[in-house]
């Protein structure tokens, strides 16, 4: 597998140049890594009108994807703001209204997409869930959900895996979408690794995903895959590129080019062969977990997650108690503790994280219920909240008054209301419960 962006910069680095461009490092390494850091030289292509070293990467990570694939150095967000607006775009095309179905556990950043594009958003809410940042859909509530809607969205926007590891029946809903002309789009952004268990959503038959290529694989922070199925509309993939570069930065960062390049070599010749021996070792840790009365909570194979309370812990003590041990979480909060794992760890970090849960003792379960995520009203579009005057207000003096926007930190950035939505009691009580003190919302008139 070749590495073109990492070759050239090696090569334009060792041989010492006289750096008479940007960036003003010049070159010389403080934090020893800046004589790789580089800009668009010459022969160094052009991320969003990439025809050199970048498209060749691409095109090489997209034989690994089997997909249309395209660099993000902006994270997933970038590239979910790229899917909504490209679904639009299509919609426009087609005759069809800009109005995306999503699941209402929906990262901060769809919410960004459909205010800087204009998108509306109908929301796909669960049967049943344990947590808003879940949203286990099945393919029957999606197709009756279509059925139902007054309007047929032009897309459906799903989360799989979500940030406590569940995963929904992609296949299963791909084919309900298909069925009705309805784009699927997903949210993949803690599953790039899925592609090596046959579980990836551009396999299963979504039309665009993202992936978080730094979340799971061996990648710097930023560094993200926008996947397009081979055979999708020539229109769409024709639009890529300009559409990225509608919101992404002009200057996207060579160093994360060079990880996500580097990434192919290593996805196409160590990480399969090593995925697959790592996943065992995760399901025999799980196990052992669930016989010492632990409850975990999600189905995502790298992904560790501890519901606390039937423990008889907050998530939150849990996490501590680890921190105490130089064993860090993803996250945590009153009701759970995510871990996130990868093969790179090896058996030894299984162990040790293994041997130091095992030491913490069950107590009696802490008997408090999150509280339950409910529609509120909406009183006026996520575009026209967004782009209100607003004002920041104590949780406790907002009820009533429309969310302006997500108040709601990062991780895990899903919102506890929408913008655009008249806040309720119940979702009052969620932004306290989540330690939430203060909302912005939009500024109310004075006659």
């Amino acid at each position: 597998m070749n590495t073109p962006i990492c070759d050239f910069v090696k090569k334009y680095s060792d041989s010492a140049p006289m750096r008479l461009h940007m960036p003003g490092h010049k070159g010389f390494d403080m934090l020893g890594f800046e004589h790789l850091d580089i800009t668009e030289i010459s022969g160094a292509d052009s991320l969003f009108e990439a025809d050199g070293i970048i498209a060749e990467s691409e095109r090489l990570a997209g034989e690994i994807f089997d997909a249309l694939t395209y660099y993000s150095t902006e994270g997933s967000s970038l590239c979910i703001r790229a899917m909504v607006h490209l679904a639009l775009m299509q919609a426009q095309r087609e005759g069809k209204a800009p109005l995306i179905a999503a699941g209402r556990n929906a990262h901060r950043a769809f919410m960004s997409a459909c205010a800087l594009s204009g998108a509306d958003a109908a929301w796909i809410y669960p049967k049943n869930s344990d947590s808003y940042l879940s949203c286990p859909v099945t393919a029957q509530d999606v197709a009756e959900f279509l059925d139902n809607s007054d309007t047929l969205p032009c897309a459906v926007y799903l989360t799989s895996p979500d940030y406590l590891g569940n995963t929904v029946d992609i296949a299963a809903i791909s084919a309900v979408c298909r069925s009705r002309g309805v784009m699927l789009l997903v949210d993949n952004a803690h599953g790039a690794y899925l592609r090596f268990l046959h579980r990836h959503p551009i396999e299963l038959g979504a039309d665009m995903c993202c992936d978080s290529a730094h979340k799971t694989l061996p990648v710097l922070t930023g560094g993200a895959y926008l996947h397009l199925r081979r055979d999708i509309d020539r229109s769409i993939s024709d639009a890529v590129r300009s559409v990225l570069a509608l919101y992404g930065s002009t200057s996207p960062s060579y160093l994360i080019l060079q990880s996500l390049d580097c990434c192919n070599k290593y996805l196409s010749d160590t990480f399969p062969r090593a995925l697959r021996d790592f996943v065992p070792l995760v399901r025999e840790l799980k196990g052992a977990l669930r016989g010492m009365g632990y409850t975990l909570f999600g189905d995502e194979e790298l992904k560790l997650t501890i519901s606390a309370k039937p423990y008889g812990y907050r998530g939150k003590e849990l996490a501590k108690m680890l921190e105490n041990k130089n064993i860090h979480a993803e996250a945590s909060d009153d009701d759970f503790v995510v871990f996130m794992l990868s093969p790179l760890l090896g058996e030894e970090c299984i162990d040790a994280l293994f041997t130091n849960l095992r030491l913490i003792r069950k107590r009696l379960p802490i008997a408090a219920d999150a509280p339950k995520l409910a529609p509120c009203e909406r009183a006026m579009s996520i575009r026209e909240a967004s782009l209100a005057p607003c004002e920041t207000v104590r949780a406790d003096k907002c009820l009533g008054r429309v969310l302006a926007q997500p108040s709601v930190s990062c991780p895990p950035a899903v919102p506890i209301a929408i913008c655009g939505e008249r806040l309720s009691e119940q979702a009052i009580a969620a932004f306290k419960y989540y330690k939430t003190d203060y909302i912005t919302v939009v500024k109310e008139r004075k006659d």
